[in-house]
C-alpha cells in the first residue's frame, strides 16, 4: 500500500509541476519544461523514500532497489509522456 501512495504522490507531484509550468510559462513549452525538471527531483525523493526504507524500516539495499526503480518509474514515465504529448502541438 505504501507504494502506491507514493506513486500517487509522485503522480500528484507531477500534476503540480504542470500547474506551476502553465501559471510561469502560460503555454505548452513551460509545462514541457516543467515535467522535465519534475524527473530529477522526483528521482531525489524516491532515493530518499528508498533510504528511509533501508535505514528505519529495516529492508536491505537489495530489497528496495526494485521498489526504487518502480516508485520512480511510473511517474517518470508520466511526465515523459506529457513532454511528448505537449511537444506535438
Amino acid at each position: 500500500m505504501h507504494v502506491a501512495l507514493v506513486i500517487v504522490g509522485g503522480l500528484t507531484l507531477l500534476g503540480v509541476f504542470l500547474l506551476f509550468g502553465w501559471l510561469w510559462g502560460a503555454s505548452a513549452a513551460g509545462m514541457a519544461l516543467a515535467a522535465k525538471v519534475f524527473a530529477p527531483v522526483w528521482l531525489a525523493v524516491a532515493a530518499a523514500n528508498m533510504w528511509v526504507g533501508v535505514q528505519y524500516a529495516g529492508y536491505s539495499a537489495r530489497e528496495e532497489f526494485p521498489i526504487l526503480v518502480l516508485v520512480f518509474a511510473v511517474p517518470a514515465i508520466a511526465a515523459g509522456i506529457a513532454v511528448w504529448w505537449l511537444s506535438l502541438g
